[in-house]
């Protein structure tokens, strides 16, 4: 039997839609048109949520404006409500690779939203006569007002979950630097041994370098929280009554609790993307550095045998299908992959923002894809790396206190007392095999016992001297 479907009209003519969907023609033409990425809008679920909190903010501004009458405000109130509790998901189908800067996505919430709101007054769906998707739904609104407003407020909630995994991440390492806090090793520059130091404080780096990120991504945040809602089809505000920019991100704020402000000239805040560009950035720059420590605990696992052998990551798998016993650094490996993509997708936002003409960038939908996708992946990565790898991280001790015991990077301690020159001559002779560096350096006669044992202490954190 042939599905039952209802006639629906738009500027091009007819289409027949089928009846037990919320959505209507317009989606159905971007069903047709749009075939490239698979992956859905309902895949990005905090761009729902936004969409319907924008929709819900237009609505209660028109109805306080008087434009919209009490009974459809009702309605489109309630289903925006359901839109933004993920009751309405499944109805969000259009491909999130997408031409038109994002109107097929604003008119997929319209009829959605319109139809769920006919459904609420007892219509059928499709029954526009009664409450229609543009005339009501989207009063005062255009595409090129509400899609950059729910991308930003979509950015804004997913940029809070990956600051948590991102805090989480750095904690980890913290937990780690205090369990290794004593452990010496050898610290080294371009691959080669530099100076004593110890695991904690490696591990105490990382911490930094994590954690600094949380204070990017809150600037981020901040400059997404400019919004150019209000201004309709150009920035002009035209369809929209006086006051209504201002009462619809009152409205959003309300709805949301983000801090939501209307831009002072809506003209160029509808085409500028520079918080999206700032945002890539700043995803590049936390992903590259996590992908840094990734290479970092690769290097330093390398063995367990024939390598630096110092920590031992967690094995997760068997490493090969033909080598018994290979276990590789997996996650690591995960997370250096996703930073390769998040590289990518700055690329793309990049060279999308670049190429916005006029007075409206049609390239957004590319845009929010490609910093959803790299926000929700670098928040699952730096997860796993936390649960999978971090936090189940041991150190080889006994390798690394014969590394420490006789290597000749111990010597620049010595260099306050004994100068470069002499204290290249024991770090040679150290080299050579002729003996360990507290014998060698005594022998020098130009250090007494009692100052050797204050510049390299335990052998483990030789670090300022004292004034004396």
């Amino acid at each position: 039997m042939t599905p039952p479907v209802r006639v629906e009209r738009d500027l091009i003519g007819a289409r027949d839609v089928p009846a037990n969907v919320y959505w209507g023609v317009h989606t159905a033409r971007a069903l047709e048109n749009f075939q490239v990425s698979g992956i859905t809008l309902a895949k990005h679920r905090p761009l729902i949520a936004a969409l319907g909190a924008v929709k819900q903010a237009a609505a209660r501004a028109n109805r306080e404006l008087g434009v919209l009458d009490a009974d459809r405000a009702a309605v489109i109130d309630r289903a925006c409500q359901e839109v933004i509790d993920g009751a309405l998901d499944g109805e969000f189908v259009v491909d999130v690779v997408q031409g038109g800067a994002g109107t097929s996505t604003n008119m997929n919430a319209n009829e959605v939203i319109a139809n769920r709101a006919l459904e609420l007054l007892g219509h059928p769906r499709g029954s526009y006569d009664k409450l229609h998707p543009n005339d009501h739904v989207n009063r005062g609104q255009s595409t090129n007002d509400v899609y950059p407003t729910a991308v930003k407020l979509a950015l804004i909630a997913a940029l809070a979950e990956l600051a948590g995994s991102v805090d989480a991440l750095g904690a980890a390492f913290g937990a780690k630097a205090d369990e290794f806090a004593r452990v010496p090793k050898i610290g080294r520059t371009q691959l080669q041994d530099a100076v004593p130091m110890t695991v904690g404080q490696e591990f105490g780096a990382w911490r930094s370098t994590v954690r600094e990120e949380l204070d990017r991504i809150a600037e981020a945040q901040r400059l997404l929280c400019e919004i150019n809602l209000g201004a309709t089809a150009i920035g002009t505000g035209i369809t929209s009554v006086v006051g209504y920019a201002a009462a619809a991100a009152r409205h959003l704020r309300e709805i949301t609790g983000v801090p939501v402000t209307t831009a002072s000239d809506l003209v160029e805040a509808t085409s500028d993307t520079g918080s999206f560009l700032h945002l890539s950035a700043v995803l590049k720059r936390t992903a590259v550095k996590v992908s840094k420590i990734c290479n970092d605990l690769r290097l330093l696992s390398s063995g367990p045998q024939a390598g630096f052998g110092e920590l031992r990551l967690p094995a997760r798998q068997a490493g090969s299908s033909i080598m018994p016993g290979k276990v590789n650094p997996v996650i690591p490996e995960l997370v250096n992959q996703v930073a390769f993509a998040v590289i990518g997708n700055d690329v793309t936002v990049t060279m999308a923002a670049e190429a916005g003409q006029l007075q409206l960038n049609a390239f957004e939908p590319i845009i929010c894809h490609g910093l959803l996708q790299s926000i929700g992946w670098m928040r699952r990565a730096f997860d796993t790396l936390r649960t999978r790898c971090v936090e189940g991280i041991e150190v080889n001790h006994e390798h690394l206190q014969d590394i420490s015991a006789r290597s000749a990077s111990v010597v620049t301690a010595l260099i306050p007392v004994l100068g470069y020159a002499r204290a290249s001559q024991v770090a040679a002779a150290v080299l050579e095999g002729r003996g360990e560096v507290r014998d060698l350096a005594l022998a020098t006669g130009s250090i007494a016992a009692g100052d050797l044992d204050r510049l390299l202490g335990d052998g483990r954190h030789p670090g300022p001297l004292p004034r004396r």
